[in-house]
């Protein structure tokens, strides 16, 4: 047995066995926010705390969700107006489902905005209006939204109401998605230097439990922390080029990896980290792919692309592999054992979004201006969907329906409209 084939066996085992390690759900927590409490991580799921959905799925960032087919042709169901704006490039916020039904999308003007599963808006919340808007996805829990915005403030809005329950200042700008695992919101925070921080944020009441007190990480944190339980790990990425490792629950530093220690610059990490088999997999600017090992933060392998990546992976446990993204504009299916390449899918302009991995199909959006649905089997095109303007948001499949947004068209030339979607089987 190769040692990553070991590591996903005890990967396995160790999911099922967390919560004894942990302790008890309902232990308090002491005053730095610490606390020892019950996680289960179901390895064909990844770990999903009751009653919280957010980015990406599971506290591991697999973007996987077994339970959920992909219609064989789409035709569109709603369109709501001026998600997005403005001009700022990077990836957009994405939708989460509520409770009873519809959807929380924000967008880059810096609402918030709660829809029914018609398209109607039943409130909307307001962060930084005068700004970069919001471009994380929120986490929707405990009957709250939350989310932060390039304000640099951390939000919780009333799930039914839309009113503001709290705001936390936390630095200059918050450009990534929060993370919870049922006890505390993670968040990474920019500051002006360029800096950044990372924090843990109590959903009760928006206050501060933990932050890195060596700063970490540095220069810009765009990606949204991975919370790895099997091995006791959270792992973030930054604009310096490095990815930055905690030990998980009790968040003293452990490791930091150098994607690129001869020129910083190059290597940011910018779209979420995964983390699976004993391992994190993510993009750099550096134009490679990385697997690297949970346990001490050495590689295990790297693959060069055609371009810059910041796509954060998507994972599917059950077939064993790994779906990533470039500005190649190409979506790689890749051995996680080795990066060897099963198959790739190319469209015509760069990936930022993430890939949504679905019980038979893969859903992802592209600069070409087109949403895409590909067999997870072959990577052969199943349907796709032409916009007004590119796609960087990661849908949501729920229900057969998919619900993302587009970025505004062209903004200097007065096209400002980048809609919300709903699609659903043709027919």
């Amino acid at each position: 047995m190769n040692d990553s084939s070991r590591r996903r066996v005890l990967t396995a085992v160790g999911a099922c066995a967390i919560g004894l390690a942990a302790g008890c759900l309902d232990s308090d927590a002491d005053e730095s926010g610490n606390a020892d409490y019950e996680i289960t991580a179901d390895p064909d799921q990844g770990t999903i705390p009751d009653g919280v959905v957010q980015f990406r799925g599971s506290l591991e960032n697999w973007g996987y969700y077994p339970e959920e087919t992909v219609p064989d042709a789409v035709e569109e169901d709603w369109r709501v107006p001026d998600i997005n704006t403005g001009e700022h490039t990077a990836a957009k916020a994405s939708a989460v489902p509520r409770p009873g039904g519809g959807v929380v999308l924000p967008g880059d003007t810096g609402y918030v905005t709660a829809l029914s599963a018609d398209g109607e808006v039943d409130w909307r919340g307001e962060t930084d209006m005068d700004g970069r808007g919001v471009h994380g996805t929120p986490v929707v829990a405990d009957d709250r939204v939350y989310v932060g915005a390039y304000d640099g403030v951390f939000y919780a809005f009333d799930e039914e109401s839309g009113d503001e329950v709290w705001s936390t200042k936390l630095g200059g700008s918050i450009g990534s998605s929060p993370k919870y695992d049922g006890r505390r919101l993670f968040m990474a925070v920019e500051y002006p230097d360029p800096d950044g921080s990372t924090f843990a944020v109590d959903p009760d009441d928006g206050e501060i439990l933990w932050e890195d007190d060596r700063s970490r990480p540095t220069d810009h944190p765009h990606s949204t922390p991975a919370i790895d339980p099997a091995t006791g790990t959270m792992v973030l990425g930054s604009n310096d080029g490095s990815l930055y490792a905690w030990d998980y629950p009790d968040l003293e530093f452990a490791w930091e990896f150098e994607t690129n220690p001869e020129n910083d610059t190059d290597g940011e990490i910018k779209g979420p980290i995964a983390t699976y088999d004993g391992a994190a997999f993510f993009g750099s600017w550096d134009r490679r792919i990385y697997r690297v090992d949970l346990e001490d933060g050495t590689e295990d392998w790297s693959i060069e692309t055609g371009g810059l990546s910041m796509v954060g992976p998507g994972i599917d446990p059950h077939d064993h592999v790994v779906y990533a993204g470039s500005h190649d504009g190409t979506l790689y299916a890749l051995d996680p054992d080795t990066g060897d390449e099963y198959w790739k899918f190319g469209t015509g302009r760069p990936l930022t979004g993430c890939p949504t991995v679905c019980a038979d199909r893969i859903v992802f959006g592209s600069k070409d201006r087109t949403l895409y649905a590909v067999e997870k089997a072959s990577g052969d095109e199943v349907w796709r969907v032409d916009h007004e303007g590119v796609v960087t948001s990661t849908p949501l499949v729920r229900d057969g329906a998919i619900y993302y947004a587009e970025r505004a068209p062209d903004p200097a030339h007065g096209e400002t409209d980048g809609g919300g979607y709903k699609l659903v089987a043709m027919g």
